[in-house]
């Protein structure tokens, strides 16, 4: 396909969609532990309860970008996909603070996470459609920054409706606090208007005749979807295989991150371990404004990086991102005041963050074939998922006896899994794809 060069604002617009899935993210990584623990849960079993992300993912995101790849709706390849799946991400939404009991949450978790991965991939693959090659770096960036804008957004939320007059400790029937429940609320509202914005200014590009005979002649359905997904394994590019390990690094030491950066907040700066008592409660807001600074730099960073990996390649910007992570993630549980200090190693998570969800997809839209980018970027996600699934399963069996049943150590172990991530990014070489 002859694509048209898109503008800047043209790039903005098609990726206003992500402010809304990345929102929902942010909701969850800054306030799902938190919500566990309320609703009774112990500090060891929260990677088990965590587990619904990565196997939803893993489960859903390569059969939907398979099927994506096949599809000839009137409104495209990939809306279809992402419109629904923004629906029911907003119903989930709006009915996760009000979970009842502990496994009401779980279960309800599953959805919204089923719903979101619906939505992702195939939200990938059409950015990756609609720009040619040059414009990936831009696009993804892009990407990467609506995504700092969201998160920031989600995790500044409650503390913004405490800083409006809201009680931090009005608590709902279920021992959830408000301003959490509003936070959701406006989570549901952006989810699906944003991805509706998106697809109304910059809509997929019609397929060609050709094309569109050729995919209309495929076998449609599960099987045929599975088959597709284990041909591409098979025919996997060099470079795909080659982020394999920086992904099993990156992934395993950001859901240690998130899931105890609450638990390690209340401990370090509160001195407390009861998710009951007000301190739990205070460390999760300021888990909200820390969690807020480096989600802004990412916003920011994503921008700024564009230039330098056009320049450099996004491996090394990558890998610098990742160093600067290791070593906030390091420093971050011996600080024991909410002052100024704890928000410095926020940049480097911050700077991270930004390139994770920007870089390493430069690195891969180069180098898959257009006519299977549903399928691949479904499969990258496999990447992400299958290490989040291995710390949920080996993080409780060494939380008690190797981490000392500390949150402070679960963070520290990110740090050092960062910086194995960096190290493995350099050898990644670049290709180009047919």
């Amino acid at each position: 396909m002859n694509k048209p060069r898109l503008s800047f604002t043209q790039i903005v617009n098609m990726n206003v969609g992500f402010l809304g899935i990345q929102f929902s993210f942010g909701l969850q990584q800054a306030n799902m532990s938190p919500i566990y623990q309320m609703l009774g849960a112990e500090g060891k079993d929260l990677p088990y309860l965590w587990l619904a992300g990565p196997i939803t993912g893993l489960l859903v995101q390569p059969i939907v970008g398979a099927m994506s790849d096949r599809t000839t709706h009137r409104r495209g390849r990939r809306t279809p996909y992402f419109l629904i799946g923004a629906l029911i991400c907003s119903l989930g939404l709006l009915a996760m603070p009000f979970s009842p009991a502990l496994w009401f949450a779980a279960g309800l978790l599953w959805i919204l996470d089923a719903a979101n991965n619906v939505t992702m991939e195939p939200y990938r693959a059409y950015v990756s459609d609609r720009l040619r090659d040059e414009q990936h770096a831009a696009g993804f960036l892009t990407q990467a920054s609506f995504t700092g804008l969201a998160q920031t957004l989600a995790y500044l939320t409650p503390s913004l409706l405490v800083f409006f007059g809201m009680n931090k400790d009005a608590l709902g029937g279920n021992g959830i606090p408000v301003v959490t429940t509003l936070a959701f609320v406006v989570g549901a509202l952006l989810s699906f208007t944003t991805v509706w914005w998106s697809v109304r200014q910059v809509p997929e590009l019609p397929l060609p005749p050709e094309e569109l005979a050729r995919l209309r002649a495929l076998p449609r359905g599960f099987g045929p979807a599975l088959a597709e997904i284990w041909a591409a394994v098979r025919e996997m590019p060099p470079t795909m295989r080659r982020l394999w390990w920086m992904a099993l690094f990156q992934w395993y030491g950001m859901m240690c991150y998130w899931i105890y950066v609450v638990p390690m907040l209340a401990a370090t700066v509160f001195g407390t371990d009861d998710p009951h008592s007000a301190g739990f409660r205070d460390a999760a807001l300021l888990n909200g404004q820390v969690g807020g600074f480096y989600n802004a730099v990412a916003f920011v960073a994503a921008f700024a990086m564009v230039p330098f990996t056009q320049r450099l390649g996004a491996k090394w910007v990558h890998a610098f991102a990742l160093l600067a992570a290791a070593a906030g993630m390091w420093v971050l549980p011996g600080i024991h005041s909410q002052g100024w200090l704890l928000f410095l190693p926020m940049v480097g998570i911050g700077l991270a963050w930004g390139s994770i969800m920007g870089n390493p997809y430069v690195l891969l839209a180069g180098s898959i074939p257009p006519a299977r980018a549903g399928v691949y970027m479904g499969i990258f996600n496999m990447f992400i998922v299958i290490p989040m699934l291995i710390q949920a399963v080996t993080l409780p069996l060494i939380y008690d006896g190797l981490l000392g049943g500390r949150p402070e150590n679960v963070i520290r172990l990110a740090g050092v899994l960062l910086a194995l991530a960096a190290l493995c990014v350099l050898r990644v070489r670049s290709e180009t794809s047919s």
